[in-house]
């Protein structure tokens, strides 16, 4: 079983590789490889709903690594996705990413666990996750919870490391996504498969 862990912050080692750090490290505790992908600095054009993905190969525009991501998703267990709070938000960088990386990803994230991460100095972390979260439920992916919400409070590192609460939140958050990549992989021994999701029903109110 593996996790993959997105940093959405341009800050390879800062606040929310921190906090991601620690989820990684309770994962790896509980006998479940990680990978870290980072967003990095390149400028990451958002989706022009071209629709050259529905060709079933990627995103078509060149920039963001999208379908080297896409293509780590598919291999897989669970995802972590980690922002830090720009004006009450995700990393914008971060939202054009996700919002090609969904579209274009197929089902790639369907049924696999996910849980948000967000970092922040004071505020602003709530309505982030909120906004992450959505991606998940889209795509049918089981929202993983802790014993707080998944945020942690700091301006460098340095700070994050102090949040002891913070880094409680992300050790939970990383066992309790072990045991549920457990049970799900269980239930596949026993003969349990997801669920085939319905599909062709869109209703567009046009007046």
């Amino acid at each position: 079983m593996n996790v993959l862990l997105l940093n959405g912050s341009p800050h390879a080692q800062g606040c929310t590789y921190t906090a991601l750090a620690e989820v990684a490290g309770a994962l790896e505790s509980c006998g479940v490889e990680t990978e870290i992908f980072q967003l990095g600095t390149e400028p990451i054009r958002g989706c022009v709903a071209c629709g050259g993905c529905s060709a079933g190969k990627g995103c078509v525009l060149p920039e963001g690594r999208v379908n080297d991501f896409i293509g780590k998703m598919a291999k897989a267990d669970g995802l972590v996705v980690g922002s830090p709070v720009y004006y009450a938000s995700a990393n914008g960088a971060l939202i054009s990413f996700l919002d090609r990386a969904f579209y274009a990803g197929g089902d790639c994230f369907a049924h696999k666990p996910a849980a948000a991460v967000a970092s922040a100095r004071r505020a602003g972390t709530t309505a982030t996750l909120d906004e992450l979260n959505k991606y998940f439920t889209i795509k049918q992916m089981p929202v993983v919870s802790s014993t707080y919400w998944n945020m942690v409070h700091g301006h460098s590192p340095e700070e994050v490391r102090q949040d002891r609460e913070g880094l409680q939140t992300m050790r939970n958050l990383g066992r309790n996504m072990a045991w549920l990549l457990k049970c799900i992989a269980l239930g596949r021994t026993q003969g349990i498969e997801p669920p085939a999701a319905e599909s062709g029903n869109w209703t567009n109110f046009i007046r």
